[in-house]
């Protein structure tokens, strides 16, 4: 695969043929898909949700703007039904935004709620969010508290495993993870000294990975808890995504999309492989197509590119015109490509047959 992004390519991308752009006051500090793909929410460091129904992925004018919080808005997720959202904010509060755009406090007047995840069985689920060094648990409805993991510094990440069965959070100098139905709650602690940031779980729950303050990825080998060290980035690694088979580990942190091995003894003695990139540009944001063997990856200037790790095509869905891009979403159908940037810019591309 080509490494850059080349004079060949056209200036225009999928952006301008399939989709739609909105500019918002302040940040895109985050952006998701509800469950049933059929809308996707931004969040501002306004405080505000803008909602796009999939009927109107097309006009941004008929996109809906809600005020939600009084403050940043600090955490966003997709609810743990089918329809609606979850938002976190500096007000400390956790609210709930139904399909039908009405809103409603789960939490009110703690600390920043600065992490929300969720996990869904279909027939039911559970909500998780961080405060401080606390992570909170609590059923589908959002009103039942099942339980509190206290961490042993503030926690930077939170993730379930693909079949709900554990969560785990990043903090200083580890990772803790946690299972969720156990009567007695028992940590199991992952050490490893330094600031962690964020954090992934490998699909198939063989592998946790966190990111570093120091540049580089630590991950541990599940079974046994075996240490994995991934360095060699020229920046922070704000984000990261295993694809939907576990195959790779993508990333950002360098001006390619950076793709670890997880397979064949890897990480650990082999190179990353690099699926594109914009010279001098540092990648910002990826996220892994839920159905196909694609990647995302969005840069500081704005611009957006989708990979193909496997034909090793690149194709542009927008190039430049912009801030850095702060949050990149698949819908969990694979039929929607939703970005945002630092200063404001809310897109969503149609990737759905025509």
């Amino acid at each position: 695969m080509s490494d850059t992004v080349n004079d060949t390519i056209p200036p225009t991308g999928l952006l301008e043929r399939r989709g739609a752009m909105r500019q918002l006051e302040g940040q895109i500090t985050g952006c998701t898909v509800s469950r049933d793909s059929q809308q996707v929410a931004f969040a501002t460091g306004e405080g505000d949700i803008m909602v796009a129904d999939r009927s109107d992925w097309g006009q941004s004018d008929a996109w809906t703007v809600t005020t939600v919080h009084d403050g940043a808005i600090l955490a966003i997720a997709p609810d743990a039904g089918p329809t609606g959202f979850l938002t976190g904010g500096d007000d400390s509060a956790l609210r709930r935004i139904a399909a039908d755009g009405s809103v409603s406090d789960l939490v009110k007047g703690r600390r920043w709620i600065e992490h929300i995840t969720t996990w869904s069985s279909g027939k039911g689920g559970v909500i998780a969010f961080a405060s401080g060094r606390q992570v909170e648990l609590r059923d589908a409805d959002g009103h039942t508290t099942l339980k509190v993991l206290d961490h042993p510094s503030t926690v930077s990440g939170i993730v379930f495993d693909a079949k709900g069965k554990r969560i785990a959070a990043s903090h200083y100098n580890g990772a803790s993870m946690w299972f969720v139905q156990a009567k007695v709650d028992t940590v199991r602690p992952l050490e490893w000294k330094g600031s962690h940031i964020g954090i992934a779980i490998h699909p198939a729950g063989e592998a946790l990975v966190t990111s570093m303050q120091e540049s580089e990825l630590h991950g541990w080998r599940l079974a046994d808890g075996h240490n994995m060290r991934m360095s060699g980035y020229p920046s922070k690694v704000q984000s990261m995504a295993f694809t939907r088979n576990g195959k790779w580990l993508v990333t950002s942190g360098a001006d390619t999309i950076v793709m670890w091995p997880f397979f064949g003894g890897g990480p650990m003695g082999k190179p990353p492989a690099e699926a594109g990139g914009l010279p001098g540009v540092m990648c910002t944001r990826v996220a892994c197509h839920p159905v196909h063997d694609i990647v995302a990856a969005g840069f500081a200037d704005g611009s957006v590119l989708m990979a193909d790790t496997g034909a090793q095509r690149i194709l542009p869905v927008c190039i430049g015109g912009s801030g850095p891009v702060t949050a990149l979403e698949f819908s969990p159908d694979g039929c929607c490509l939703a970005f945002g940037s630092e200063d404001g810019r809310a897109c969503v591309v149609d990737l759905s047959a025509k």
